[in-house]
């Protein structure tokens, strides 16, 4: 067993620690490192680390490792973490680094132990999400129960230790930023155990979870904005590395880098980006949380190009800023919200950034201008306006005395009472407000008083210190009603707080993580959802479902969470969009057999620019299989009024009748009629399982159109079902 766990390597790691301060050389540093193994390598008792238990739930292996067998023979580093945590995340890169020098065939094996913070953060499934969300490659254990962390007297995420061949602790290396060191440890490690013949070449059973995943549109969506039309849709696609510009209906307009990623400007075609997170619009200019990256980018969409303007791609430790923003080293920005300076005439000319890496609020100038109780400041600086730097809860009535905890959702309030910022610090899982006024910094709801107590999570509604959220990754401001909604991430909900009373309820979601539609905000669930926005006229509300790869659409009036946006490639449309119908693309759309019958639905009164969601559900005969060669596909026809069809996509394959089908329409904003009839069409080919015979069928939905001038509704429904049958 491990004597006094981590604490029975302090003095003599202690004194290699001092050691490499004096020394100079790399050649000084190696030697330091080798004599030290020397001495631990002839202790008359190792330290050894105990064996993790059978009952343990494992990822990215074929099954449980043991310790001390299968990874006998292999320098083993263990990184205690938890996927809430910034500092967790900034080690990744150092481990994805030492992963790619050094393989299991030389000897090492990084072995990742989920130790939670947070309740939901126990659920295998969750940290399945985690893995994937952040591209590790390696095993990791879930150990719900923190058994090893408390055996070996971890105290902090994150904490490595660095073993040997035996199961034998060497070193252990406490906090982030430690990379010299992690790659002097581990090399001469390999080399000294090499040497004494004792490092095995075998390969551990490596099976990556990301591999048994089918592709799907989005993945893991960070954030969601809507533009001040309501008309189009920001989306950062944070795992595909990619930001999307979409129409409400969720037709693709632009997708600017992705699928990989990466850190480059240029052409939409050129650019990347690393786990995007915040995005804010206006006009034609979006502003992008390039959060992996450590960067601010800035997205022209008349250009068609993307600059870096705040930010030098290495993460920053400068707590207090000032220089001009591609000058400034930043920390995993999280969030951006659009804002005015005090003394600027122009509207929307600061960028405020909930720095999540070095736990502020910091602002990039985008004009010239003067932050509260701060001096005039030059077009292009990028400074911290909140935030000691101190990982806390405290509040402040000056705004650089304050402390938060990884603030990771920014939200403006610019009218009168309010004139604040909203924050989701999401680690001390509350919300806070910053005075635009005087930046000082105050308590909404969440958490409790002492403002070094992180712990203070639950989910429960009620008034200010009261209600408990847990993890809070977003906030969005509802102009309309006054009212700011939150998402309460670890609680798979979606809540919802008025400041002037600091009431905090539950909106939507059961809290359960999963995902159903249900009839009601509180029958419907969501799943770790990380962002959410609010249209300009307060109708329907845009969520990003994150570990549900979603964005799910809630009508605030009517109380009904649609189906989830369906993702719609331009390149997957017949139509391409604001151009004419084409009459080539019309003929070529497949023709029903005669025998398809012909469903007459009731009238529907909608508007013009209004959305109609179609929900395709097509049921086959018993015993019969879709033919998966053959072309299946719905298709729309507008006979006679063809103007209808302008810009839309007019058709799509069908895969699995086993799933509603999504089919987005939306009426054109001139409406050449008061009266129209769309056909939805589909056409199948199935087989029966007993014999050799394939069919073709067909079905026609005939929907009447009255079309209004008075507006509707955004979003309307309507359901297609029919049911094929035999012969």
């Amino acid at each position: 067993m491990a004597a006094g766990g981590l604490a029975g390597l302090l003095p003599a790691q202690t004194q290699l620690e001092y050691a490499l301060l004096d020394a100079v050389t790399a050649q000084e540093k190696e030697n330091l490192v080798y004599q030290y193994l020397k001495k631990m390598d002839s202790r008359e008792r190792d330290l050894t680390v105990p064996e993790l238990g059978g009952d343990l739930q494992w990822l990215n292996t074929a099954g449980p490792i043991s310790l001390h067998k299968d990874l006998c023979g292999k320098v083993v580093v263990l990184d205690f973490f938890t996927y809430c945590c910034i500092n967790c995340l900034h080690l990744l890169p150092d481990l994805h680094a030492l992963e790619r020098q050094y393989s299991d065939k030389d000897g090492l094996i990084i072995v990742g132990v989920h130790s939670a913070k947070f309740p939901n953060e126990k659920v295998l499934d969750n940290i399945k999400s985690a893995v994937l969300r952040y591209n590790i490659v390696h095993p990791v254990v879930n150990d719900a129960d923190a058994t090893l962390w408390h055996e070996l007297e971890v105290s902090c995420w994150p904490t490595l230790v660095l073993l040997g061949p035996r199961g034998n602790m060497l070193f252990s290396l406490v906090g982030e930023g430690h990379r010299e060191k992690l790659f002097l440890f581990t090399s001469i490690t390999l080399k000294f155990y090499k040497e004494r013949g004792q490092i095995k070449d075998n390969n551990i059973g490596i099976k990556l979870y990301r591999d048994t995943l089918p592709p799907s549109p989005l993945l893991f969506p960070g954030k969601v904005t809507v533009d001040n039309s309501g008309e189009r849709l920001v989306i950062a696609d944070t795992g595909h590395h990619r930001i999307l510009v979409t129409q409400k209906n969720g037709q693709i307009l632009h997708t600017i880098g992705g699928p990989s990623s990466g850190r480059r400007d240029g052409r939409f075609s050129e650019a990347a980006f690393n786990s995007p997170q915040g995005i804010a619009i206006k006009n034609n200019v979006i502003y992008v949380a390039d959060t992996e990256n450590h960067l601010i980018r800035k997205i022209d969409l008349e250009l068609e190009m993307v600059t870096t303007v705040a930010g030098i791609g290495i993460q920053g430790v400068d707590k207090e800023g000032g220089a001009k923003g591609e000058e400034q080293p930043i920390s995993s920005p999280w969030d951006v919200v659009f804002g005015n300076s005090i003394s600027g005439t122009q509207e929307g000319d600061v960028l405020w950034i909930a720095m999540a890496g070095t736990h502020q609020v910091w602002a990039l100038m985008l004009e010239g201008g003067k932050l509260p109780k701060g001096s005039d400041l030059k077009k292009g600086v990028c400074l911290r306006f909140a935030g000691s730097g101190n990982e806390e809860n405290r509040n402040n009535a000056y705004p650089h005395k304050a402390g938060f905890a990884q603030p990771s959702g920014i939200s403006l309030a610019s009218e009168e009472p309010w004139n604040c910022l909203f924050v989701a610090d999401s680690e001390s899982s509350t919300v806070r407000t910053i005075s635009l006024k005087d930046g000082a910094v105050k308590h909404l709801v969440g958490g409790e008083r002492d403002p070094l107590n992180l712990f203070a999570f639950g989910d429960v509604d009620g008034a200010g210190i009261n209600a408990k959220l847990q993890h809070p990754l977003g906030v969005t401001w509802d102009k309309k009603r006054k009212l700011l909604y939150v998402a309460d991430s670890y609680n798979h909900k979606i809540k919802v707080v008025d400041p002037k009373m600091k009431n905090c309820a539950t909106l939507a979601g059961t809290g359960e993580a999963s995902d159903v539609i249900g009839s009601s905000f509180a029958q419907s669930t969501f799943n770790e959802p990380g962002g959410l926005c609010v249209e300009e006229n307060g109708r329907l509300m845009y969520v990003a479902d994150t570990n549900n790869h979603q964005i799910k659409v809630l009508d605030l009036e009517t109380k009904i969470l649609s189906m989830a946006l369906p993702i719609l490639n331009p390149e997957a449309c017949d139509v391409p969009d604001n151009l004419p119908v084409q009459k080539d693309k019309i003929t070529n759309l497949p023709k029903l057999p005669k025998s398809a019958p012909v469903l007459q639905l009731p009238s529907l009164t909608v508007a013009p620019g209004q959305t109609i969601q179609f929900l395709l559900k097509l049921t086959l005969p018993p015993d019969s299989k879709l033919n998966e060669e053959a072309p299946n596909s719905w298709f729309i026809t507008a006979e006679d009024n063809t103007w209808l069809l302008q810009g839309q996509c007019l058709s799509g394959e069908i895969k699995d009748v086993s799933c509603q089908i999504i089919i987005p329409f939306q009426l054109p904003r001139s409406c050449l009629s008061a009266e129209a009839i769309l056909a939805v069409k589909a056409c199948l080919y199935y087989c029966s399982k007993g014999s050799n015979a394939c069919m073709m069928k067909g079905v026609s939905f005939s929907q009447p159109l009255q079309i209004a001038s008075t507006n509707q509704g955004s979003l309307t429904q309507v359901e297609l079902i029919h049911a094929f049958l035999t012969n």
